[in-house]
């Protein structure tokens, strides 16, 4: 998850060679982006520098490569409708949040779409674990497409470098569901957990950055048996994928729901050590694009007519395979779900994609917040704002002269 720092020094040496990405920067943030520690980790700059970043990652090179995601030449339009009323202060809520942009779109119609943080609808904002749901569709694509011949498959059949570790016994569902029973601490705040020395591990010549570090740890349970949240893992989905379709992720994020989902503009996808994208993390793309990702998978990731991935995939991938100790809540493949049949990929900072079938409703969100994953704040007023969106839009159906227009 986290990303390499980069020296003032280095920063300089950017701007000096005149890059296209650097000066497309406005003056502020380009001042804040060279005062970027070199010796902590992303998850410890400030607000204002990773404010600064995060919509800048894919526009400096010299901090983490990236791989473009092309877009087709056909954007699904996003019309407005109505505004939504909701029974909140908006502007209030997007403070609390540190929001960059919230954006309602129900029945394919923009109910509410705001900006904040000097972002706007024209720029990329870096995804975090929203990446995650991304490459489990990427997944059933690979499935459908027979790249992929059984989710029940183990997962050294698709990496022969992890065979003989302990992932010997752990299955394509297994490792989607994050139940591999493998040892992982995904602790961001302990400089010793493995989110944190993943980022420091120099791999083994010749060897992926993902598979080098994973195929050392140890089992801690049976697979199948705990339900133990790792971004390792995830980004080591993302090397299967690859290495099944034979294609970078990027080009195959494109193929299958870049250019048919309709997005208007081209994403990014930031690049590990050895050069493959990072799965379960840091895809830059515009807000609007995030949300047209929600639509269609609302719509069945449908491609001239045909469903990307096999049939029930979306029905598997977006409801409960495993609990995660929270009343009502669960986890599908890469997918956080509800009891209701909503479900949401999120990222640390407050990045989310909220999708309810049942209402047709998509809520992109992009942030910065406070605390990452730990503002427990920020998070409830999250949740409670999806039930009050949700709530806004039972009351429009249930008034007197309504049109049913699901």
């Amino acid at each position: 998850m986290k990303i390499r720092t980069v020296a003032l020094g280095l920063l300089a040496a950017l701007a000096i060679a005149g890059g296209a990405g650097w000066f497309s920067l406005d003056k502020e943030t380009r001042a804040l982006l060279a005062t970027l520690p070199t010796n902590r980790d992303l998850l410890f700059w400030s607000q204002p520098q990773r404010d600064a970043a995060f919509r800048a990652l894919d526009r400096l090179p010299v901090l983490a490569k990236s791989r473009v995601v092309a877009a087709g030449q056909a954007p699904r339009p996003l019309p407005p409708g109505r505004p939504l009323v909701l029974p909140l202060d908006v502007d209030a809520y997007m403070a609390g949040q540190r929001s960059a942009a919230l954006l309602v779109v129900h029945d394919g119609q923009v109910r509410l779409e705001r900006y904040g943080l000097g972002f706007d609808g024209s720029g990329r904002w870096t995804s975090f674990s929203v990446a995650k749901s991304i490459t489990s569709t990427l997944v059933g694509a690979a499935v459908r497409d027979g790249s992929i011949r059984s989710m029940d498959d183990k997962v050294s059949g698709y990496i022969p470098q992890m065979k003989g570790s302990a992932y010997d016994d752990v299955s394509v569902r297994q490792l989607l569901t994050m139940t591999s029973g493998v040892q992982w601490n995904e602790d961001y705040a302990d400089p010793a957990s493995d989110v944190a020395r993943f980022n420091n591990h120099k791999p083994e010549p010749g060897v992926d950055a993902t598979v080098s570090y994973l195929r050392k740890l140890p089992r801690a349970a049976p697979p199948g048996t705990r339900w133990n949240y790792s971004t390792g893992e995830t980004n080591l989905v993302g090397v299967l994928v690859s290495q099944a379709t034979g294609k970078p992720l990027a080009s195959y994020l494109s193929e299958k729901i870049w250019v048919p989902a309709g997005m208007e503009q081209q994403a990014t996808w930031l690049l590990g050590r050895t050069g493959r994208e990072i799965s379960g993390c840091c895809l830059q793309a515009a807000t609007r694009d995030f949300a047209r990702f929600g639509l269609f998978v609302l719509d069945g990731a449908r491609a001239g007519g045909a469903s990307i991935v096999p049939d029930g995939w979306l029905q598997e991938a977006t409801t409960e395979r495993t609990g995660i100790g929270q009343p009502g809540r669960g986890y599908g493949y890469l997918w956080w779900t509800y009891a209701d049949g909503s479900y949401a990929a999120r990222g640390i900072f407050g990045q989310g994609i909220f999708i309810d079938p049942k209402r047709r409703l998509v809520i992109a969100s992009n942030a910065d917040w406070a605390a990452g994953a730990r503002d427990r704040v920020a998070g409830q007023a999250r949740e409670a704002f999806y039930r009050a969106v949700q709530k806004a839009i039972d009351d429009e159906a249930a008034a007197p002269g309504a049109t049913a227009s699901r």
